[in-house]
């Protein structure tokens, strides 16, 4: 048994077993950098509002310099009987600095003071996902410059549907994650709200300035009420759903990868460099690193649940059940990144088997939807034309054929609107650049979509180097 910071109430220490059970200096010993940063904003808040002397914040702060060093050079003890990183920094601090180490509680509470760290944290975080989200989205869009000609199926139900451009394609992902861009740069106004000056749950007696704490923090606006603010983990709630949104997206695209670089399919080779091989099969090459991001999906799915499950049935304020928050977010986090960083690396070595793509376009009848459509613009009604040409692919079946491979004289037997610039409709190409309308595959809308999506991230980009300057575009 230990003594604490907070032992005055209590007649005996707390048991080295509870001791273990409670702490949680095992993982959130990582926001050291953000704890910290926060002590000497609130220690500078403190002397500009007369809580505590010029002289006594100055030492403190040396403290606390001297406390992130020791942590940075590895040279700090961490000690389960200090259960957190708040504890661990504060009670350093007091061996180092003396008694004037207990005025820096002062006016706060370790219920805002996480609600602070967190918040730091993942506002660090979500920063470099952004930025991430956008590396990947560029290296998608440089994908569709370098194979704007290729064609491949389009598939609707796992099945064969219609012909598009492999860049209509590979950009339909980037809108996925360009989304996914979107909800995290538009979680992270709800992540940088500044909470310090909350206290335990009722605000503080002492004449504090959270706004100058705000600025000292880069905090552009602080939180509107006490009990809320300590409460609250929308914030993390928010990223988190984000995160797995993200990952979905990441395992639809592993999923067709997987598929893709079977023998069935041979559309695309991933490189020697992301793949692994079989411990009793030598000709193996197996698609791990997309099967595990596949894998990994579901882990974050798992942290989702895990915080909604937390924060359900917690009546207001701080519940010692919050603690649980960290490992499901730090997992989130760590999960995403890594996963950002492999697919972005990994996509640019991935080869597409174009002529594999493109020959099967030639089978399953990709052009029967084409073929309603001529006999609609030369008069059928389109319920008409469908049932026609349903007819016609089932004598085409029969025959082991296509129905590009049909004569014309079979092909009229459907229709006698069907005339000899019938195979030059059919076309693959002509197929697909037909569908001009917004969003449709043509080749100049893809061109356009590119060109647009190299715009964007342009102006993403400097609106980053902005932030990162100190400006807010």
């Amino acid at each position: 048994m230990s003594d604490k910071l907070w032992s005055g109430r209590f007649s005996e220490g707390t048991d080295t077993l509870v001791e273990g059970f409670t702490a949680s200096i095992g993982y959130d010993r990582r926001l050291y950098t953000w704890d910290i940063e926060g002590s000497v904003a609130h220690c500078r808040m403190l002397a500009k509002t007369g809580v505590i002397t010029a002289e006594e914040a100055a030492e403190l702060v040396r403290g606390l310099e001297q406390v992130r060093r020791e942590i940075e050079a590895g040279a700090f003890a961490f000690d389960d009987s200090l259960e957190d990183i708040h504890m661990h920094v504060e009670s350093r601090l007091l061996e180092i600095v003396g008694k004037v180490a207990q005025k820096l509680h002062t006016g706060r509470s370790r219920n805002d003071q996480v609600a602070l760290d967190i918040r730091m944290y993942l506002r660090a975080e979500t920063r470099v996902i952004i930025e991430a989200v956008g590396r990947l989205r560029s290296a998608l869009v440089s994908l569709a410059e370098t194979h704007l000609g290729a064609v491949l199926p389009g598939y609707t139900h796992l099945q064969r549907a219609q012909p598009v451009l492999l860049s209509h394609h590979l950009m339909a992902y980037y809108e996925m994650f360009t989304r996914d861009g979107e909800r995290f740069r538009d979680a992270l106004s709800r992540i940088d709200v500044m909470p310090l000056g909350a206290a335990a749950l009722a605000g503080t007696t002492y004449p504090i300035d959270r706004e100058y704490t705000a600025r000292q923090l880069d905090f552009p606006r602080i939180s509107e009420n006490s009990m809320d603010t300590v409460g609250d983990r929308d914030f993390a709630l928010e990223f988190t759903a984000a995160a797995a949104i993200c990952m979905m997206h990441f395992s639809r695209l592993s999923e067709e990868l997987i598929l893709w670089s079977s023998v069935e399919f041979g559309f695309v080779e991933i490189a020697d460099a992301f793949t692994t091989g079989s411990s009793i099969m030598p000709q193996k090459k197996n698609p791990d690193v997309c099967e595990l991001v596949r894998g990994k999906t579901g882990r974050v799915y798992g942290d989702l649940m895990t915080l909604l499950t937390l924060m359900k049935s917690l009546p207001m304020a701080y519940n010692r059940d919050m603690q649980e928050d960290k490992e499901p977010l730090f997992d989130a986090v760590d999960t995403l990144k890594m996963t950002l960083a492999v697919y972005t690396r990994m996509l640019p070595n991935i080869t597409f088997k174009t002529d594999a793509m493109a020959r099967a376009t030639h089978t399953g009848f990709l052009n029967a939807t084409d073929l309603a459509d001529y006999l609609a613009t030369r008069g059928m009604p389109f319920r008409e034309a469908h049932h026609v040409v349903g007819k016609a692919v089932g004598f085409a079946l029969g025959r082991g054929k296509e129905l590009h491979e049909l004569s014309l004289a079979e092909l009229r037997t459907f229709s006698d609107r069907i005339e000899s610039d019938i195979f030059s409709f059919l076309g693959v190409r002509e197929m697909v650049d037909r569908r001009k309308s917004a969003g449709g595959t043509a080749t100049e809308n893809v061109r356009s979509a590119i060109l647009k999506a190299r715009r964007t991230l342009a102006r993403e980009s400097a609106n980053e180097d902005r932030i990162k300057s100190g400006e807010h575009p």
